[in-house]
């Protein structure tokens, strides 16, 4: 039996053993969880590296009916832990409160963590990091495959031509490295790109100093017109203000400086004049010119 490849899941399946084997060493019990769920297993070619860790119980999520039935039938350890449907649309809290018998508001260590693994699917690998990034306090680790342009973005620091919107985002709560390439030939069927492997760890911030909404809003904004200054790439916001950040490009800025930019424009912000902006800022889309 074997799964065909569904374009339009964007199914690229890894058939690199060695390059499955590394990805799922890179789990590493950061932040203390004892669950991994694994996306679009496919026919398990990164599973059945992950089931033998005996420190950890693995759920997987899939939405193809075939790639479940493949499982079902060459996983049997699996048993009780497929679930077959799609990730952008679970309600990861409830999930692992129930898959733990844990309180999801428990204190003193005790909510119940997990870790993300997978070979994503190109065509929705940044929703993924956003869904996870809204639960952040229960994801302390995630591993994964995803384009190299999305990965080395996500992974590069300040002032490279890479760093934009995922960047800052994500290194707001998470501590991030670029681990590997794999080429196309690895897949089944070969995608057009190569792609990368990062691994995001959760960082102490339990929450930014500022208004994490008015954060996402500075972020995008500034890197929705990245060539231009931030002077002007903010005017949605309609800043009335000056100071020497704004003199700077977003690309410029660390996560600690969005801060402060974020505090800024919110104690300068008239209210009169921020409704209307604000619903513009919050439909700007997370794709950011990147030249």
């Amino acid at each position: 039996m074997k799964v065909r490849p569904k374009k339009h899941l964007g199914q690229h399946f890894l058939r690199d053993l060695d390059a499955s084997k590394r990805i799922a060493d890179l789990l590493s019990g950061h932040g203390k969880y004892d669950t991994v769920l694994e996306i679009g297993p496919g026919m398990g070619v990164l599973t059945q590296f992950i089931l033998p860790k005996s420190e950890y119980t693995t759920y997987v999520i899939e939405i193809d009916r075939e790639s479940v039935a493949y499982l079902k039938v060459n996983f049997p350890a699996l048993e009780g832990r497929i679930i077959e449907g799609d990730f952008l649309r679970m309600n990861l809290k409830e999930w692992i409160e129930s898959v733990t018998q844990k309180d999801a508001n428990a204190i003193d260590g005790e909510s119940p963590k997990f870790a993300i693994i997978g070979n994503y699917p190109y065509n929705i690998s940044s929703q993924i990091l956003f869904k996870a990034l809204e639960y952040k306090d229960f994801v302390p680790e995630i591993v994964g495959m995803f384009q190299k342009e999305v990965a080395m973005r996500i992974a590069s620091p300040p002032g490279k031509k890479d760093y934009g919107i995922l960047s800052v985002l994500l290194q707001a709560y998470y501590d991030i490295e670029y681990s590997f390439s794999v080429p196309p030939e690895a897949f089944e069927p070969p995608p057009k790109v190569t792609s990368g492997v990062i691994r995001l760890k959760r960082n102490a911030v339990t929450h930014l100093e500022c208004d994490e909404k008015k954060f996402t809003q500075v972020v995008k904004a500034g890197f929705n017109q990245r060539r231009k200054t931030l002077r002007n790439a903010l005017k949605p916001l309609g800043i009335q203000f000056d100071h020497p950040l704004l003199d700077k490009r977003a690309e410029q800025l660390g996560v600690a400086e969005f801060v402060l930019l974020t505090n800024l424009v919110t104690a300068h912000s008239q209210t009169t004049a921020d409704k209307s902006p604000q619903l513009e800022a919050d439909n700007l889309s997370f794709e950011e010119d990147l030249f």
